[in-house]
């Protein structure tokens, strides 16, 4: 009797196993999905701690609010009464409009007069900016404000900047701007200093700002590492993209790695930040787009009906950004390119890949659970479109297909679309109907395998030549076709977490399309990074700001490819993107 039991209790163990391992496919296949799916997630919960309530605006439907910033200044938050009704956004001009009511209502205050003493203050003013503060007052001479930030602790050094004002002025009576630079859970002290135009000092103004902890939770000071290069560091800030495990913000770092302010978006990532003017356009979910002004105020909003935007925005023709995008719920994926009218918003699919190059696309299948990258079970990502490049001269579009490894110019896109050329090994499209098309590699060399952020670096010596940065992820895999296999260089990563020795690499391509080739004219190797990452330049000296995704690191290095600074962050698998930016005429005069 006791033998029937501890048999039936084995095989009770053994089928308990047999079912498990059959269900960890399942499982790791359920968690991906998910895990995919925090990209298209929009924020519902948009509410913040405030102090007591000390007044109300029926006519705009806001509440003003004591900002718990400390003793050191007196400021305010505008909380309007729906931020906790089902689809409340900062991202609508409705409501940013009724926040700049309640905002020109305590401007036009007759009991007040605000001084740079006594300004008006208000934190996060727009709900764009945790850690921004709005400040407004008057001078009596025509002056320009610039502020110094300390915060004592270590490895914090001073913040000082230039105000941009709103008016656009760099001298005025009137000031209006945003402080850039606030720590977040750390006491500010700041010093404003107001200035003649003949550069003279009028006025030295002091407080401190307790500023409230991050919206996010994440990391305010960034794990740094020296490099061996002594070339100084570009102007700007950091602007890390798409933060997987805090996604629906942008974080803004400087040379320290500090963060100096945090973006609240809908949700999804900034994917790359547009400079229109003294505004910006960027990315704020999944299927937003919105226009931002230096104050945090959105001043138009541009919504995908139908679409999804994955991975890269630039200006196109005159008035237009283009995205690239996929349809909303469909198993294509990633292969539809957008055009936005930024004056009346409207949208147009301007190249469909699929149709584009319809002979390719129907030798492809989606992709299955046992890829590489099985968390895209089912999708049919065949192309990969991740980086979009605009080129004016003829009406064309340089995209990067990770999915091929290769680099795209099609022609003529607002007309005829026409693939023009094809960049990387060309042994991919032997078989294909885009053999001839395939530019000739010029020079020994590895071409670039899964690559990402092709960006135009500059014009070459003659029309036709020109240079491109690339991120050379240096990864090999196919995840859409069965009846083809490549054999790569041993230098070439197969492995999505690699194995310790591959490198990724910063590639600049001269592109000659009078001889139809491409050589490599300078590239550097950069931590490895199988998927996402960039290599973009900064600065007026030839700087690179390269992140390396995977590896969860970003550095700055200079001209020749030495690293000046490494900064390791914290993320799920990976951050997209890091740019540096200087914010000139944004935030900064």
């Amino acid at each position: 009797m006791k033998r029937i039991k501890h048999k039936k209790l084995i095989l009770g163990i053994v089928i308990a196993v047999i079912v498990l391992i059959a269900a960890i496919p399942l499982i790791v296949l359920a968690v991906s999905k998910a895990f995919t799916a925090q990209e298209s997630v929009v924020r519902t919960d948009w509410a913040t701690e405030t102090g007591s309530i000390v007044g109300t605006n029926e006519e705009f439907g806001i509440e003003y609010a004591e900002a718990q910033v400390g003793d050191g200044l007196r400021a305010m938050q505008l909380i309007p009464d729906d931020i906790e009704e089902e689809g409340f956004t900062y991202y609508d001009l409705d409501v940013q409009q009724r926040l700049a009511g309640a905002l020109q209502s305590l401007k036009d205050d007759s009991v007040m007069t605000w001084t740079a003493t006594t300004p008006l203050a208000v934190l996060n003013p727009y709900g764009t900016g945790s850690n921004g503060l709005y400040l407004y007052f008057t001078t009596e001479m025509d002056t320009k404000v610039s502020y110094t930030i300390h915060v004592d602790k270590e490895g914090v050094s001073d913040f000082t900047a230039d105000a941009m004002d709103a008016s656009g002025q760099e001298y005025g009576k009137t000031h209006e701007f945003q402080i850039i630079g606030l720590v977040p859970g750390e006491t500010n002290e700041v010093t404003m200093t107001i200035s003649g135009s003949w550069g003279n000092a009028r006025q030295i103004v002091s407080f401190t700002v307790d500023m409230p902890e991050t919206k996010s939770g994440y990391d305010t000071q960034l794990e740094v590492t020296e490099g061996t290069s002594e070339q100084p560091q570009a102007e700007g800030l950091f602007t890390m993209m798409r933060v997987n495990g805090h996604l629906g913000y942008g974080f803004f770092f400087d040379d320290d790695g500090v963060m100096r302010y945090e973006m609240v978006l809908e949700g999804f990532g900034l994917d790359r930040v547009l400079f229109d003017g003294n505004e910006i356009i960027t990315c704020v979910s999944s299927s937003k787009l919105a226009r931002i002004d230096g104050l945090g105020r959105v001043t138009q909003v541009y919504s995908l009906d139908g679409y999804e935007l994955h991975h890269d925005i630039g200006f196109g023709a005159d008035g237009e950004v283009l995205a690239l995008a996929e349809h909303a719920d469909s198993e294509n994926v990633e292969d539809q390119v957008l055009s936005i009218n930024l004056e009346t918003g409207e949208v147009t699919n301007v190249l469909d890949f699929t149709e584009l190059m319809e002979p390719y696309f129907d030798m492809t299948r989606p992709v299955t659970p046992t890829d590489d990258f099985f968390w895209q079970a089912g999708e049919w990502d065949w192309m990969h479109l991740n980086s979009l490049q605009y080129m004016e001269s003829d009406d064309s579009l340089i995209v990067s297909s990770r999915e091929t490894s290769t680099i795209i110019k099609v022609k003529n896109i607002h007309s005829e679309p026409e693939v023009d050329w094809l960049a990387g090994d060309d042994r991919f499209w032997e078989d294909t109907p885009y053999a001839d098309l395939c530019l000739t590699q010029d020079g020994d060399f590895v071409p670039q395998y899964g690559q990402h952020c092709v960006e135009l670096l500059r014009s070459g010596e003659e029309d036709g030549v020109y240079y491109l940065a690339v991120y050379n992820n240096n990864y090999w895999s196919l995840n859409s076709r069965d009846d083809f296999e490549l054999d790569v260089d041993d230098s070439v990563g197969t492995d999505l977490y690699g194995t310790g020795s591959e490198k990724s690499q910063v590639y600049v391509y001269r592109i000659d399309e009078n001889a139809r080739t491409f050589s490599l004219d300078d590239s550097f190797d950069v931590p490895y990074s199988s998927i996402v990452s960039n290599g973009s330049a900064c600065g007026d000296a030839g700087n690179w700001t390269v992140n390396s995704g995977v590896a969860m690191v970003f550095g700055e290095y200079d001209a020749e490819g030495t690293l000046i600074r490494e900064y390791a962050y914290e993320c799920t698998m990976q951050n997209y993107r890091t740019f540096k930016y200087d914010y000139t005429g944004f935030w900064f005069q």
